[in-house]
């Protein structure tokens, strides 16, 4: 058996402002937007394409208690340090979840608190 990650279903309060804020952070654009509110953004290639797209739904309220997915961005134009400082005036904010502070990378919450982590290895942009 063998599938493929297609796409990933974000609840949100907003999922215009959050769609907007993911897709300049991963150099998105958006994709559709559904007569419910709910907005999917991803690579000019479209879904199916080469990443997976996100949709953004709309919920009255958030789920209870800690989120048990998180997403991990890596920088492709710049090292770790420089993309932390355009992440931060997006909107992110940073987030404490326990650290040590050694950690190789950056805990971070949209503007929804959705926690996302900034890795220091840089990959190369699609």
């Amino acid at each position: 058996m063998a599938c493929r990650f297609s796409e990933l279903v974000v609840d949100s309060r907003d999922p215009e402002s959050l769609a907007v804020f993911w897709a300049e952070v991963l150099g998105y654009e958006v994709l559709g937007r559904e007569d419910d509110g709910g907005v999917e953004i991803g690579p000019a290639a479209g879904f199916g394409g080469p990443a997976p797209t996100i949709v953004f739904a709309p919920v009255a309220e958030p789920t209870p208690g800690k989120v048990r997915l998180h997403v991990d961005v890596s920088p492709t134009d710049r090292d770790q340090d420089a993309e932390l400082e355009p992440l931060l005036a997006l909107g992110a904010t940073r987030a404490d979840v326990g650290q040590s502070g050694d950690e190789s990378f950056h805990v971070l919450a949209d503007p929804e608190g959705n926690e996302f982590c900034l890795l220091r290895r840089r990959l190369d942009p699609l």
